[in-house]
């Protein structure tokens, strides 16, 4: 009887052909490529982490202890009772307000105005280039300088230019002129507005005039051969153009203007009504030593800074993606 003899099965072993290992060498060489470019940024990144980040930890922290230097021995955990506080607080909630009138009046004038200088700057005229570095020399400035300028130069009751000014005209009459008007403590967060607004119409003016300038021109010189006023260019062409730039004037400004604590310190040191969320975290933090609603009271002006940055991010991302399909 024929005996059958049966093989061992052998393993089988992957194959790997030439093809594969090209694709696994080319995945390699450009993790090593990515990691190359990435590699210079890392130091930037630790440093901006160490710096942005781990304060911010730890104020969100601080911020759900009870923690005041007045009562060293009454501190612990808190919960949620600072932001309870802060919200239940009237002398906060006068802040907000005052914050939202502030706000508001300095972006909307400052866009009006910012337009209007754009508009100017957009023609061809001698000397442009010397007018267009001088408007924008404001919002230069040191911003605790334009309060003080403001302040002191044109402000004071006694020899500033406002008041000066109005002394003079009286004169060009011939009459005695009347009391002079004390403008910090009349108009005190007009006063504020006021400085404000001469600051950051620049900034609004440079958004704009680069919007203008982006303006297809060829779309412009049809519209003047078929007969539109300036006018309508301006509403039909112009306007729509600058929608989106607006908005990021808009956003920008506000993200800058509620965080402004210079000029309600220098101007009115928060007296008289000018008391915004900045200089109220300060006297909290300063003057009551209540670290933790004040670190509750920064933590949400944080994260109300961070919605209208969104806002923001969104129109600078759409703004160029229009650059780059045109």
């Amino acid at each position: 009887m024929p005996t059958q003899t049966t093989e061992a099965p052998r393993p089988v072993e992957a194959a790997v052909t030439p093809s594969g290992r090209q694709a696994a060498r080319a995945r390699r060489a450009q993790r090593a490529k990515d990691w190359a470019r990435r590699a210079p940024l890392l130091p930037a990144l630790v440093f901006l982490i160490i710096v942005t980040q781990l304060p911010f930890v730890a104020t969100v922290v601080i911020s759900f202890t009870r923690w005041n230097a007045l009562a060293p021995d009454n501190r612990g955990f808190a919960a949620l009772d600072n932001y309870l506080a802060v919200f239940t607080d009237p002398a906060m909630r006068s802040s907000v307000v005052t914050t939202v009138l502030l706000t508001v009046t300095v972006v909307l004038v400052s866009l009006l105005l910012g337009l209007g200088l754009a508009l100017l700057l957009d023609r061809s005229f001698r000397g442009r280039g010397i007018v267009r570095t001088l408007l924008i020399t404001p919002f230069l400035v040191v911003p605790v300088a334009s309060a003080l300028l403001w302040k002191h130069a044109l402000y004071n009751a006694s020899y500033g230019l406002l008041n000066g000014a109005l002394t003079w005209i009286w004169g060009l009459f011939g009459s005695d002129s009347p009391p002079q008007p004390d403008w910090m403590t009349d108009s005190p967060l007009a006063a504020v507005e006021m400085s404000l607004i001469w600051q950051w119409t620049p900034f609004m003016m440079l958004i704009l005039l680069a919007g203008l300038q982006s303006r297809p021109a060829d779309a412009v010189e049809a519209a003047r051969m078929d007969g539109a006023t300036p006018f309508d260019i301006f509403r039909y062409l112009t306007l729509p153009h600058l929608r989106r730039y607006l908005e990021l004037a808009a956003l920008l400004g506000t993200v800058y203007v509620v965080q402004n604590f210079d000029a309600v310190f220098t101007i009115t040191s928060g007296g008289l009504g000018t008391a915004n969320l900045p200089f109220t975290i300060y006297q909290t933090f300063y003057q009551a030593h209540d670290y933790g609603q004040a670190s509750a009271q920064g933590v949400i002006v944080v994260l109300c800074s961070l919605l209208v940055a969104t806002f923001a991010l969104r129109s600078v991302s759409s703004l160029l993606r229009e650059e780059v399909t045109r």
